[in-house]
């Protein structure tokens, strides 16, 4: 199997992408994080010093989003026409994040989806670790992609 970013000589490469047509694409990246009981707690009640940390991170998400193409190297700038961050408590106490992107564009949008859910899990991760030392973030992963061709 050819990988799109690397050249016949081995070298690395930006992907052409303007023989594609534009298309509206979309994107859904989740990441959960678990933390104590403690931490729950403080983020449910918005008590932490730091403030709402529920803010932060959508913030912090939509933001991160937008640097995508400047963050990861071969990935194209995109005009993002959106950029959704949500969060909810499962049952087993983990936070579960959610992000989604949308644009109308050649290439698609799953690196900007998962960008935001990571560094909205990150920014979660920041302001509550002065109660838990044994936060985890974990299983980030892309739960949908539509789109273009594949």
């Amino acid at each position: 199997m050819k990988l799109s970013h690397v050249a016949t000589d081995g070298s690395v490469t930006m992907v052409d992408v303007s023989g594609k047509s534009v298309t509206s694409r979309f994107a859904r990246a989740q990441a959960l994080v678990r933390m104590n009981a403690a931490a729950r707690t403080a983020i449910r009640d918005a008590t932490l010093a730091k403030g709402d940390a529920f803010v932060a991170a959508q913030i912090a998400g939509i933001l991160a989003a937008k640097q995508t193409g400047v963050l990861i190297p071969l990935a194209h700038p995109l005009p993002l026409t959106s950029v959704d961050v949500g969060f909810e408590w499962r049952a087993d106490g983990v936070l579960a994040i959610e992000a989604s992107a949308r644009t109308d564009a050649r290439t698609g949008v799953e690196m900007e989806a998962l960008m935001a859910a990571t560094i909205a899990a990150l920014t979660i991760y920041d302001m509550t670790k002065a109660l838990d030392r044994g936060i985890t973030i974990e299983s980030i992963r892309l739960l949908e992609k539509t789109g273009g061709k594949t």
